[in-house]
């Protein structure tokens, strides 16, 4: 859930701001990811699923 993936990005060392900017690293989005993929998709930021979130978990590396 929303919580326990925010609380995995705090832990590692990351923020989890509530909005997308062109600062942004990658936004991990669901179905019906709504306006924040959407701006994300606009600004050419990484989207990634749950599997690509996990091995960004584990490496540190957005996956390529």
């Amino acid at each position: 859930d929303r919580h326990n993936a925010k609380a995995s990005i705090i832990a590692s060392g990351g923020m989890s701001p509530g909005s997308v900017s062109v600062k942004t690293s990658a936004l991990v989005a669901g179905e019906g990811g709504g306006s924040k993929l959407a701006r994300a998709e606009e600004l050419g930021v990484p989207v990634l699923d749950e599997a690509a979130f996990s091995l960004l978990l584990e490496t540190g590396r957005l996956p390529t």
